[in-house]
């Protein structure tokens, strides 16, 4: 009962009580934070396997000692139970007063959920048939001054989840199992790679200056050499001039940096595995990663017939096919029927194909794959020799000097790793390189990308043929893991700062704001952005971030649309459908500006998909998780090769001539599919 009345309290009430029950601890002499160790001589997941076999109403023998988190605890009178919850599960303990004694049972019937504890004693086996420890001695290791979420709801919030990974820990055991997962993956690709020769190295990542491709660096100053350095965009460069040093097989797992926006597939900081072999070409590569993949779904899912949503990916199954080929075969188009620049232009018109910043014949060839064949490709599929112009770095075909020896992998209609037959012409790659800065500051008069000569220099000296790949590691574990997003394969994803540095110097984090899961993102940072500071509020309550009820708000400028003068019948308005959508995912789209494409739970068990052109007022991880209007009952509408199912409620107006913009988003207590009168 003490336990329900406490999750009657808020979470700063709760703080409070908790910081005078360690208060009082403190004056007895009892500082829980002064204990520096704790014997622990067993794990919960041990000993259910130990002791699978105990009959029920059985005594083990066995006294052990167990250390973890209170999860649950039922107080009876003069004997308790409580779950515990450690590095391997939970088990169950039993707590008697006669056994304990009756200071430590007054001592322990005052704990609360979170608590940090250690306990002593038998193991044994309930009438009921649950293994549990019955305890005579019991420790308070650390005072959680923070509740937990409640048993009942957890930790749901995507983007809480996210922000606090160490609550979503706590509440949602199987995120444990998957970063442990993650872990297994990475110790078996070394071992594939090390088995084959491979040398794993480290590379830098802070280099001295921002190259020509087309990723954009993060930049940072080095104090010391007074000189502005960037962090890495790829090992590439790096890992190939140790071929020339005569490494012949060497390999690099590490962070890679890109100044550039996120989504459910892409996050500013992500791990690659890149790996350069000499004397091979990017036929040995292709070879590479299928024996790779298989070894993976072998070793750490047990199966090659690998679940990913409501698909079933098949790591036998692996097809090889040219860009010219797929393009022909799924749109139609032949590139051969292209004889100039003009012709391709005309073409990607005619098929509605966005043109790339240059337009060539190479280019374009590659925007039509983009909008025709990609999302075709479920099943592990190599798609190789790639036009010229977008592969700097990889060798030219012999016979075909317009292609590369290049492939790319695709599974699930997601691009998992790239790999050239690397180009070790100096003079060749000196061109592509001064052409393709050149190109990029015709474009971007301002940027400061420059040519790599010290790696033109080591390619003079000489790179023996080379077959090179690189692996976005994160996509790999989130399909091995059946993940839906970046974010959840990423312990801590990037995620916008929770306060700015001027509301940090404001709050005092501690009694007065213990609750921050009321200082929401929306309210703290989107409305001074002008995104959607009033999320929680358009429900009626008061939010409760002290930053936004502190910060007035200046209308004087704003401008509405004029009201509309005729009037709609009432049937026809109540014929429209509002409901509460919640965002599972959200991405920009491939080739557009505008449009966000939004899978959306809408209370019915299927998923709903929209499209909405309001890329330029939010960020895709800005919506994770939040909970928005739409009317469900408009005619699909055909938006990009994709059907739109629907309308996302906005709120526009004009402020100093610009048009400003807000989704209407509501109390996340509201669930999926709830009708609006």
């Amino acid at each position: 009962m003490a336990e329900e009345r406490n999750q009657m309290l808020d979470e700063n009430e709760q703080y409070l009580i908790r910081k005078d029950k360690l208060a009082a601890l403190q004056a007895e002499g009892k500082n829980p934070y002064t204990i520096t160790k704790f014997n622990q001589t067993a794990y919960s997941g041990d000993l259910k396997k130990e002791f699978a076999e105990l009959p029920a109403e059985a005594e083990s023998g066995k006294i052990v000692s167990l250390a973890g988190r209170m999860m649950t605890k039922r107080v009876m009178g003069k004997a308790s139970f409580a779950n515990l919850r450690d590095d391997q599960g939970d088990i169950q303990i039993y707590v008697r007063r006669d056994e304990l004694g009756d200071e430590p049972y007054a001592a322990f019937k005052k704990m609360d959920l979170g608590d940090i504890i250690g306990i002593t004693g038998e193991v044994f086996r309930t009438r009921t048939g649950e293994l549990s420890v019955r305890a005579n001695e019991l420790t308070l290791l650390s005072k959680g001054l923070r509740p937990l979420p409640d048993k009942w709801h957890g930790l749901t919030d995507t983007e809480l989840r996210y922000r606090q990974r160490y609550v979503d820990l706590i509440m949602n055991p199987e995120v444990k199992e998957t970063f442990k997962k993650r872990t297994k993956i990475m110790n078996e690709i070394r071992s594939f790679m090390n088995e084959r020769g491979y040398l794993e190295v480290e590379t830098p990542i802070l280099t001295p200056f921002e190259i020509g491709a087309a990723a954009r660096p993060f930049t940072t100053h080095h104090n010391t050499l007074d000189t502005d350095m960037v962090l890495r965009i790829e090992t590439e460069l790096y890992l190939k001039r140790l071929i020339v040093g005569g490494i012949d097989r060497v390999y690099e797992i590490g962070r890679i940096f890109r100044n550039e926006g996120m989504d459910p597939k892409h996050n500013p900081e992500f791990t690659s595995m890149e790996s350069y072999q000499a004397y091979a070409d990017f036929h040995d590569i292709m070879d590479l990663v299928e024996a790779l993949f298989k070894r993976l779904a072998d070793n750490v899912c047990g199966t090659r017939l690998i679940p990913y949503g409501d698909k079933t990916i098949d790591f036998d199954n692996w097809s090889r096919i040219t860009m010219k080929d797929a393009v022909k075969q799924y749109s139609g188009v032949d590139f051969d029927d292209w004889k100039t620049d003009e012709d391709a232009i005309a073409c990607a018109k005619a098929h509605n194909v966005e043109l790339p910043e240059v337009p060539s014949r190479g280019a374009i060839l590659a925007e039509f794959f983009d909008a025709y064949v990609e999302d075709k490709l479920v099943q592990p599929t190599f798609i190789y020799d790639y036009p010229v112009e977008i592969s700097p770095l990889a060798k030219r075909k012999p016979d075909d000097p317009e292609f590369t020896e290049r492939f790319e992998f695709f599974i699930n209609c997601m691009e998992f790793g790239n790999a050239f037959s690397e180009l070790n012409d100096p003079i060749d790659q000196r061109g592509r390189f001064e052409r393709q800065v050149q190109e990029r500051k015709a474009l971007e008069p301002d940027a400061k990308c420059r040519v790599d000569y010290d790696y033109v220099r080591a390619l003079e000296y000489g790179l023996p043929p080379t077959g090179g790949l690189g692996i976005g590691i994160d996509r790999l574990i989130m399909l091995l893991t059946n993940k839906q997003t970046i974010q959840e394969v990423l312990l801590f994803p990037t995620l916008r700062p929770e306060f700015t540095s001027e509301e940090a110097e404001k709050a005092e984090i501690g009694e007065e704001s213990a609750a921050d899961g009321k200082m929401s993102t929306e309210g703290a940072n989107d409305a001074k952005k002008g995104n959607s500071g009033a999320s929680e509020g358009i429900c009626g309550a008061q939010s409760a971030d002290p930053f936004v009820s502190a910060e007035p708000i200046d209308f004087s400028k704003v401008v509405i649309e004029p009201l509309f003068t005729d009037y709609v019948p009432f049937e026809d308005f109540s014929k429209c459908d509002f409901r509460a959508v919640k965002v599972k995912t959200c991405e920009a789209v491939p080739k557009s500006k505008k449009l966000l494409k939004f899978t959306l739970d809408d209370g019915t068990g299927t998923d709903r998909v929209i499209l909405s052109g309001i890329h330029a007022y939010y960020e895709p991880e800005q919506l994770l998780g939040k909970t928005l209007l739409a009317i469900v009952n408009l005619p699909p509408r055909p938006m990009m090769g994709m059907e739109s199912c629907g309308m996302l409620l906005s709120a526009a107006h004009e402020e100093e001539g610009e048009e400003k913009l807000h989704l209407i988003m509501v109390d996340p207590h509201i669930p999926a599919g709830a009708k609006l009168y």
